[in-house]
């Protein structure tokens, strides 16, 4: 299991919330300069995909500072909440949302994707952006989202995945190795959590692989999309109407 910080005696869970905890200050910025702002292209794939079901509540997991959630406001959505385990990363976002004065539109919580504080089929949608790899126990925090999602409901997921054709295949593998945790330490203290970063999405499953465990979870209509040569993946998927 790769781990922030391998000579903690945290669990991968608590190390990620202290990850991001120390890196919330910088973290949007740094994501914009890593992708080149291609992310930002990604999360509106991710709300045609979630704004097509017309939802009206709306759960965004390892929502971080927000971003996502923020986005998904050009739904007809009533309710939007925000989900993440660092205190950090919330603290941002309530800001970016009260500067945005959605207050009333979008909640945010602090908790753990792999025990959710909501009744079973509680969300007509759910997302997840570059969250579901931090994950302590992947496929727990999946049934979660499958328990708390409404049958016929959307759930997407957009992740960093694997360029698998060559050059994009060996231009992916030097940057993530060598140059992302270098910018980095360029914009945090904590020069661990963007080697993390890096590593975590090396060995994350992806395409056919992830969706198989989607599947095995219980998720039906599994669709992978990838992004840009591959170095990302929207996954869409449903829950079926058992009757």
């Amino acid at each position: 299991m790769v781990t922030p910080y391998k000579s903690s005696n945290l669990s991968k869970k608590e190390q990620v919330a202290q990850m991001f905890d120390t890196i919330s200050g910088s973290y949007d910025d740094l994501n914009r300069v890593i992708s080149f702002g291609i992310d930002v292209k990604w999360r509106q794939k991710v709300l045609q995909l979630v704004a097509a079901k017309n939802p009206k509540t709306i759960l965004d997991i390892a929502t971080g500072t927000g971003d996502l959630a923020i986005l998904m406001t050009q739904t007809n959505a009533d309710k939007i909440i925000g989900l993440d385990i660092s205190a950090g990363m919330l603290e941002v976002g309530k800001k970016k949302i009260a500067h945005q004065n959605l207050n009333d539109r979008i909640e945010m919580v602090l908790a753990d994707s792999e025990a959710l504080p909501f009744e079973d089929a509680a969300f007509d949608a759910i997302t997840v952006a570059f969250g579901v790899r931090n994950f302590e126990h992947l496929e727990k925090g999946l049934a979660e989202i499958l328990r708390v999602l409404k049958p016929n409901g959307i759930f997407v997921i957009l992740e960093t995945s694997n360029p698998t054709k060559t050059p994009y295949k060996q231009g992916y593998t030097f940057y993530t190795k060598y140059i992302l945790p270098n910018i980095g330490r360029l914009f945090s203290k904590d020069n661990s959590a963007y080697g993390y970063l890096s590593a975590s999405a090396a060995v994350f499953p992806f395409g056919e692989a992830l969706n198989n465990i989607l599947r095995k979870i219980g998720f039906i209509e599994v669709v992978a999309y990838p992004q840009t040569f591959g170095v990302a993946t929207i996954y869409s998927a449903s829950k079926a109407n058992l009757k």
